[in-house]
């Protein structure tokens, strides 16, 4: 990285908040690597640690864009959800932003079948069909949808399982995280100071509860996802042979 891009991305992350840990009294000793101070009784994050956490994740994930495998968001904080849902969208990958689905990830099977009766119930609801059902009926369906739609919508474009998931909070998403362990499935996390690094395979030390700081992980990492599908088009153009 040159210097001048260096001092920009530096100057980026310091201003999203991103090097603002939590207090001593919660921090996790496996993170004493990651940190570079105690002000006011809270811990600031390296931020050098940062950036190299997020440049060997974005060249990963471009990686694994170039190799056509999918690569699902999750973050179901409050403060991560928006973010989660924009730049998973942005970039064309799923997104669970609601509440983890215990066996998302183990028992796959099950939520395509629960993704086909979404699908289901939306040609119900919109279509001529829903006449022929009771009010009563009508309600439960729409109470059905409306729950499937919250924790599932994000889901649709899962096909098959993710190589990676891209995660804000590991300590919140340990569940996400046991499984994609189970399954072999890499993680990358932003990971603060109350984290367990070990358990990540490429941990982004950073604020994880900021919302400009979540913004910018995302934001860089969807950027990476596009890359790597950059980089196949690009591939694609150059092996069409001229006319």
């Amino acid at each position: 990285m040159k210097d001048g891009s260096a001092n920009s991305v530096i100057k980026e992350l310091v201003e999203s908040g991103i090097h603002y840990g939590h207090r001593t009294s919660r921090w996790n000793p496996k993170m004493a690597p990651y940190i570079y101070a105690k002000k006011n009784q809270i811990h600031i994050i390296d931020v050098r640690e940062t950036i190299r956490g997020l440049l060997r994740a974005k060249k990963y994930l471009t990686q694994v864009s170039e190799g056509g495998s999918l690569v699902l968001f999750v973050g179901t904080k409050r403060q991560a959800g928006a973010s989660i849902e924009r730049e998973a969208e942005r970039c064309g990958m799923p997104f669970i932003n609601e509440r983890w689905l215990g066996g998302t990830l183990t028992n796959f099977r099950t939520i395509r079948s629960r993704l086909t009766r979404l699908e289901e119930l939306e040609r119900i609801l919109e279509g001529d069909e829903l006449s022929k059902y009771s009010k009563k009926m009508q309600s439960s369906l729409a109470r059905e949808y409306r729950k499937m739609y919250r924790n599932l919508n994000g889901l649709r474009t899962m096909n098959r399982l993710p190589e990676t998931l891209v995660i804000v909070d590991p300590k919140k998403e340990k569940n996400a995280i046991r499984e994609a362990h189970s399954l072999g499935i890499t993680t990358v996390a932003l990971t603060d100071t109350d984290c367990d690094p070990d358990e990540i395979d490429l941990p982004v030390p950073g604020n994880d509860d900021g919302i400009r700081s979540i913004e910018l992980f995302t934001k860089h990492l969807a950027d990476a996802v596009l890359d790597g599908k950059h980089n196949v088009a690009m591939k694609g153009k150059d092996a069409v042979p001229a006319s």
